[in-house]
Protein backbone atom coordinates (compact mmCIF):
# COMPACT_ATOMS: atom_id res chain seq x y z
CA UNK A 1 0.00 0.00 0.00
CA UNK A 2 1.39 3.11 -1.08
CA UNK A 3 -1.43 5.35 -0.68
CA UNK A 4 -4.37 6.17 1.99
CA UNK A 5 -8.15 5.92 0.74
CA UNK A 6 -10.31 6.74 3.28
CA UNK A 7 -14.33 7.24 2.91
CA UNK A 8 -17.09 8.60 4.88
CA UNK A 9 -20.04 6.68 4.95
CA UNK A 10 -23.46 7.83 6.12
CA UNK A 11 -26.84 9.20 5.22
CA UNK A 12 -26.77 12.21 5.04
CA UNK A 13 -23.14 12.88 4.18
CA UNK A 14 -22.88 15.97 1.81
CA UNK A 15 -23.02 18.53 4.46
CA UNK A 16 -20.12 17.09 5.94
CA UNK A 17 -16.88 19.03 7.21
CA UNK A 18 -15.06 15.82 6.95
CA UNK A 19 -13.37 15.44 3.50
CA UNK A 20 -12.20 18.51 3.67
CA UNK A 21 -10.54 18.31 7.05
CA UNK A 22 -8.86 14.61 6.53
CA UNK A 23 -7.51 15.88 3.26
CA UNK A 24 -5.49 18.21 4.92
CA UNK A 25 -4.46 15.83 7.64
CA UNK A 26 -3.32 14.16 4.69
CA UNK A 27 -1.70 17.25 2.62
CA UNK A 28 0.44 17.73 6.17
CA UNK A 29 2.11 14.49 6.64
CA UNK A 30 2.63 14.54 3.11
CA UNK A 31 0.31 11.37 1.87
CA UNK A 32 -0.85 10.54 -1.57
CA UNK A 33 -4.37 9.79 -0.72
CA UNK A 34 -7.75 10.31 -1.17
CA UNK A 35 -10.94 11.01 1.52
CA UNK A 36 -14.33 10.62 -0.19
CA UNK A 37 -17.97 11.45 1.38
CA UNK A 38 -20.59 8.38 0.47
CA UNK A 39 -24.05 7.93 1.15
CA UNK A 40 -24.98 4.77 2.64
CA UNK A 41 -28.43 3.83 3.50
CA UNK A 42 -29.78 2.75 7.17
CA UNK A 43 -29.15 -1.16 6.91
CA UNK A 44 -26.29 -1.11 4.33
CA UNK A 45 -23.24 -0.74 6.76
CA UNK A 46 -21.73 -4.25 6.55
CA UNK A 47 -22.10 -4.42 3.17
CA UNK A 48 -20.66 -0.72 2.39
CA UNK A 49 -17.72 -1.84 4.89
CA UNK A 50 -16.66 -4.45 2.99
CA UNK A 51 -17.16 -3.34 -0.09
CA UNK A 52 -14.85 -0.80 0.74
CA UNK A 53 -12.50 -3.15 1.88
CA UNK A 54 -12.17 -5.35 -0.48
CA UNK A 55 -11.98 -2.16 -2.80
CA UNK A 56 -8.38 -1.04 -0.96
CA UNK A 57 -9.76 1.75 1.24
CA UNK A 58 -7.42 1.76 4.69
CA UNK A 59 -9.78 3.66 7.03
CA UNK A 60 -13.55 4.72 6.89
CA UNK A 61 -15.96 7.16 9.16
CA UNK A 62 -18.96 6.40 10.00
CA UNK A 63 -21.73 8.88 10.63
CA UNK A 64 -25.40 8.80 11.14
CA UNK A 65 -27.10 6.60 10.84
CA UNK A 66 -24.40 3.76 10.85
CA UNK A 67 -22.81 3.99 14.41
CA UNK A 68 -24.02 0.59 15.59
CA UNK A 69 -24.59 -1.36 12.08
CA UNK A 70 -20.43 -0.29 12.05
CA UNK A 71 -19.96 -1.89 15.99
CA UNK A 72 -21.93 -4.63 14.90
CA UNK A 73 -19.74 -5.03 12.29
CA UNK A 74 -16.55 -4.29 13.80
CA UNK A 75 -14.40 -7.46 14.58
CA UNK A 76 -12.26 -5.14 17.54
CA UNK A 77 -13.41 -2.54 19.64
CA UNK A 78 -12.05 0.13 21.62
CA UNK A 79 -13.36 0.95 25.28
CA UNK A 80 -15.28 3.88 23.69
CA UNK A 81 -17.31 1.58 21.29
CA UNK A 82 -18.00 -1.22 23.65
CA UNK A 83 -19.36 1.37 26.64
CA UNK A 84 -21.33 3.46 23.94
CA UNK A 85 -22.14 0.84 21.65
CA UNK A 86 -21.42 2.95 18.56
CA UNK A 87 -18.20 3.59 16.01
CA UNK A 88 -17.67 6.24 14.32
CA UNK A 89 -13.99 5.01 12.49
CA UNK A 90 -12.92 1.90 10.91
CA UNK A 91 -9.37 0.71 10.27
CA UNK A 92 -9.29 -2.15 7.95
CA UNK A 93 -6.40 -4.20 7.79
CA UNK A 94 -5.91 -7.90 8.81
CA UNK A 95 -9.41 -7.55 10.97
CA UNK A 96 -11.97 -4.39 11.40
CA UNK A 97 -10.87 -2.53 14.34
CA UNK A 98 -14.09 -0.13 15.34
CA UNK A 99 -13.03 3.15 17.19
CA UNK A 100 -15.16 5.75 18.69
CA UNK A 101 -13.61 9.09 18.63
CA UNK A 102 -16.46 11.05 19.79
CA UNK A 103 -15.87 10.54 23.38
CA UNK A 104 -12.55 12.88 22.74
CA UNK A 105 -14.50 14.85 20.47
CA UNK A 106 -17.00 15.96 23.07
CA UNK A 107 -13.76 16.43 25.92
CA UNK A 108 -12.16 18.49 22.97
CA UNK A 109 -15.18 20.75 22.18
CA UNK A 110 -16.06 21.25 25.86
CA UNK A 111 -12.30 22.35 27.07
CA UNK A 112 -12.61 24.62 23.68
CA UNK A 113 -15.98 26.01 24.78
CA UNK A 114 -13.48 27.10 28.55
CA UNK A 115 -14.46 23.85 30.56
CA UNK A 116 -10.99 23.52 31.48
CA UNK A 117 -11.41 21.10 34.58
CA UNK A 118 -13.14 18.26 33.75
CA UNK A 119 -13.34 15.78 37.27
CA UNK A 120 -15.52 17.16 39.39
CA UNK A 121 -17.26 19.11 36.79
CA UNK A 122 -21.07 18.89 36.44
CA UNK A 123 -21.96 18.54 33.16
CA UNK A 124 -25.70 17.47 31.35
CA UNK A 125 -25.83 15.81 28.08
CA UNK A 126 -28.65 15.83 26.43
CA UNK A 127 -29.69 12.97 23.69
CA UNK A 128 -29.30 9.32 24.34
CA UNK A 129 -28.39 8.35 20.62
CA UNK A 130 -24.49 7.13 20.03
CA UNK A 131 -22.99 10.75 20.11
CA UNK A 132 -24.75 10.97 23.53
CA UNK A 133 -23.43 7.77 24.49
CA UNK A 134 -19.66 8.52 23.43
CA UNK A 135 -19.64 11.78 25.37
CA UNK A 136 -21.59 10.36 28.88
CA UNK A 137 -18.29 7.53 28.43
CA UNK A 138 -15.92 9.75 27.77
CA UNK A 139 -16.78 12.65 30.31
CA UNK A 140 -16.93 9.29 33.03
CA UNK A 141 -13.94 8.59 32.10
CA UNK A 142 -12.61 11.61 33.42
CA UNK A 143 -14.68 11.88 36.42
CA UNK A 144 -17.23 14.22 35.42
CA UNK A 145 -20.47 14.10 37.18
CA UNK A 146 -22.81 13.07 34.27
CA UNK A 147 -26.19 13.61 34.05
CA UNK A 148 -28.51 12.38 31.21
CA UNK A 149 -31.68 13.80 29.55
CA UNK A 150 -33.72 12.33 26.88
CA UNK A 151 -36.89 12.49 25.80
CA UNK A 152 -37.60 9.35 25.93
CA UNK A 153 -37.07 8.38 29.95
CA UNK A 154 -36.52 4.99 29.14
CA UNK A 155 -33.99 5.51 27.27
CA UNK A 156 -31.67 8.08 29.48
CA UNK A 157 -32.80 5.27 32.18
CA UNK A 158 -30.80 3.23 30.04
CA UNK A 159 -27.48 5.12 29.69
CA UNK A 160 -27.82 5.70 33.82
CA UNK A 161 -27.49 2.19 34.79
CA UNK A 162 -25.10 0.97 31.44
CA UNK A 163 -22.48 3.39 32.49
CA UNK A 164 -23.27 4.22 35.82
CA UNK A 165 -24.13 7.93 35.67
CA UNK A 166 -26.84 10.27 36.63
CA UNK A 167 -30.63 10.68 35.77
CA UNK A 168 -31.17 14.71 35.14
CA UNK A 169 -32.33 16.60 38.23
CA UNK A 170 -33.77 20.04 37.47
CA UNK A 171 -32.59 21.42 40.79
CA UNK A 172 -28.72 21.11 39.76
CA UNK A 173 -26.91 23.53 38.26
CA UNK A 174 -24.18 22.35 36.04
CA UNK A 175 -21.10 23.61 34.71
CA UNK A 176 -22.04 22.52 30.80
CA UNK A 177 -24.54 21.29 28.90
CA UNK A 178 -23.52 19.34 26.31
CA UNK A 179 -26.15 19.00 23.11
CA UNK A 180 -26.54 15.92 20.84
CA UNK A 181 -29.89 15.98 19.75
CA UNK A 182 -31.08 15.98 16.11
CA UNK A 183 -31.04 18.93 14.10
CA UNK A 184 -34.14 20.52 14.66
CA UNK A 185 -35.59 19.42 17.51
CA UNK A 186 -36.80 21.45 20.32
CA UNK A 187 -37.10 21.62 24.41
CA UNK A 188 -40.71 21.66 25.49
CA UNK A 189 -40.18 21.50 29.47
CA UNK A 190 -39.32 25.09 31.33
CA UNK A 191 -37.67 23.76 33.59
CA UNK A 192 -34.95 21.50 31.45
CA UNK A 193 -34.66 25.02 29.57
CA UNK A 194 -34.17 27.04 32.44
CA UNK A 195 -31.29 24.60 33.09
CA UNK A 196 -29.90 25.08 29.96
CA UNK A 197 -30.30 28.89 29.57
CA UNK A 198 -28.49 29.40 33.05
CA UNK A 199 -25.47 26.54 32.50
CA UNK A 200 -22.20 28.57 31.84
CA UNK A 201 -21.21 26.71 28.40
CA UNK A 202 -23.14 25.18 26.00
CA UNK A 203 -22.02 23.18 22.84
CA UNK A 204 -24.27 21.61 20.52
CA UNK A 205 -23.00 18.15 18.70
CA UNK A 206 -24.40 19.58 15.17
CA UNK A 207 -22.45 22.41 13.36
CA UNK A 208 -23.55 24.87 10.63
CA UNK A 209 -27.20 25.05 9.44
CA UNK A 210 -27.87 21.61 11.36
CA UNK A 211 -26.57 23.58 15.30
CA UNK A 212 -30.48 24.58 15.88
CA UNK A 213 -31.01 24.33 19.45
CA UNK A 214 -29.22 27.22 21.09
CA UNK A 215 -31.12 29.52 18.30
CA UNK A 216 -34.57 28.12 19.52
CA UNK A 217 -34.12 28.42 23.68
CA UNK A 218 -33.10 32.32 22.84
CA UNK A 219 -29.42 31.29 24.31
CA UNK A 220 -26.73 33.70 23.34
CA UNK A 221 -23.73 32.07 24.16
CA UNK A 222 -22.99 28.84 22.67
CA UNK A 223 -20.37 26.72 20.29
CA UNK A 224 -21.37 24.84 17.47
CA UNK A 225 -19.72 21.03 16.95
CA UNK A 226 -17.02 22.28 14.18
CA UNK A 227 -14.50 22.09 17.20
CA UNK A 228 -15.98 18.63 18.15
CA UNK A 229 -15.12 17.25 14.76
CA UNK A 230 -12.11 18.67 14.30
CA UNK A 231 -11.09 16.86 17.96
CA UNK A 232 -12.11 13.75 16.26
CA UNK A 233 -11.68 14.12 12.83
CA UNK A 234 -7.69 14.37 14.09
CA UNK A 235 -7.86 11.41 16.70
CA UNK A 236 -9.31 9.11 13.70
CA UNK A 237 -6.44 10.47 11.60
CA UNK A 238 -3.90 9.36 13.86
CA UNK A 239 -5.50 5.92 14.63
CA UNK A 240 -5.16 5.78 10.31
CA UNK A 241 -1.73 6.76 9.86
CA UNK A 242 -0.25 4.45 12.80
CA UNK A 243 -1.65 2.04 11.03
CA UNK A 244 -0.63 3.30 7.42
CA UNK A 245 3.45 3.74 9.23
CA UNK A 246 3.01 0.17 10.80
CA UNK A 247 2.26 -1.62 7.78
CA UNK A 248 5.01 0.33 5.73
CA UNK A 249 7.49 -0.70 8.32
CA UNK A 250 6.43 -4.30 8.25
Amino acid sequence: MTSMRLALIGDPVEHSRSPELQREFLRRAEIEGTYEAIRVESGAAARAIDELRTAGYSGINVTTPLKEEAFARAEWRDATALASGSVNTLVLGERVEGYNTDGIGALGALGDAGLSELAGSRVLVLGAGPTARAAVAALSAADAAVFVWNRTPERAAAIVAELGVLAFEPGVRFDAVFAALPPGATLADPLLVSVVLDAPLFVDANYGERATLAAALGRRSAADGFTMLQHSARASFELWHNAFRHHRAG
